[in-house]
């Protein structure tokens, strides 16, 4: 914390923030107050102002919005016979990343205690899970052993993991290494998998309850 009387003589956040609405047009119209009585979009230009919810609601600043159109390329895996569904993965708002900070939080722990594969209820009544079963999530790289939760977040034909527990479940060994030919970027968010219902591993370490296929190299290891 800075303690220069002169430059830094808060006594709590909300008087910095409300130097940097004073100092910032967007934020004018905000305070502590308005923001706990409910949520604003900016910019919110006055204290009477409702917010902007739409940036750009019936015209652009500068008259016209330029359209730039791109080509559709497909991703290099898509969903077959074998590998039925798309997984995609990402991050949950209370571990994030690869948990490697917010993992050090007991409180976070609390809130996502391990991982888990979410899933569309339709899609789980055609595999036969139930919430908090077990489950194995298989790619063309290799698989993973993690429990299921059901919910609708996830839409038919595709399931979500996160990356955030990787001593645990390596949820990075069944994505997709492959680049876009253009940008270069892995796709990482894009891989068919083959999901069945497994028992509970018993006496298995974390290294153990994921097996990856010796046969392919993992790029997320380098």
């Amino acid at each position: 914390r800075m303690t220069n009387d002169v430059h830094f003589d808060y006594e709590n956040s909300e008087q910095v923030f409300d130097e940097l609405a004073s100092l910032s047009p967007i934020y004018a119209g905000l305070s502590y107050d308005r923001i706990e009585r409910g949520d604003l979009a900016w910019p919110v230009p006055e204290m009477d102002h409702p917010g902007t919810p739409i940036l750009h609601e019936g015209e652009f600043l500068n008259g016209k919005g330029k359209l730039q159109l791109l080509n559709y390329v497909p991703p290099s895996e898509n969903p077959d016979e074998e590998y039925p569904f798309y997984l995609t993965t990402g991050r949950r708002l209370p571990t994030y990343h690869s948990n490697t900070m917010t993992g050090r939080s007991g409180g976070f722990r609390i809130l996502v205690p391990n991982e888990w594969l979410e899933i569309h209820p339709a899609d789980a009544e055609k595999l036969g899970l139930e919430d908090g079963d077990w489950s194995k999530i298989t790619s063309r790289r290799g698989e993973v052993i993690t429990r299921v939760a059901i919910t609708k977040t996830s839409p038919r034909g595709t399931v979500f993991m996160s990356f955030a527990f990787p001593e645990e479940v390596m949820t990075n060994i069944v994505t997709n290494p492959e680049v876009d030919p253009q940008t270069e970027t892995p796709e990482f968010k894009v891989a068919a998998v083959s999901i069945v219902r497994v028992e509970a591993p018993t006496g298995l370490g974390a290294s153990e309850a994921l097996r990856a296929n010796p046969d392919v190299e993992d790029p997320h290891l380098g």
